[in-house]
């Protein structure tokens, strides 16, 4: 299965970064000029457009996922467990 690697998602900037741990399988991690950066990956985070329903305004984000020195293998194992972890409603 081919999973997206930019994509936005509603979610908080504190949800997000308390998340990445174990959407990353990598306990640490460092950010730096506007990215998160782990081993193998960087994961851009920049804010868009709030969404709004109604009288409700919520937090959305771009992601954009970059890999480097990956196998396929290894960034598809890290994409399914990133979209699971990231999923809403019983993922």
């Amino acid at each position: 299965m081919k999973f997206p690697r930019a994509y936005d998602a509603t979610i908080t900037r504190a949800d997000f970064v308390r998340l990445l741990p174990e959407a990353t399988g990598q306990p640490e991690f460092e950010e730096r000029d506007g990215a998160f950066h782990g081993s193998g990956w960087c994961i851009r985070f920049a804010s868009v457009a709030p969404l709004e329903i109604g009288m409700v305004r919520l937090e959305r984000y771009r992601v954009d996922i970059q890999f480097d020195g990956l196998d396929a293998e290894a960034e598809e194992a890290f994409m399914r467990r990133f979209t699971l972890t990231y999923q809403r409603g019983g993922g």
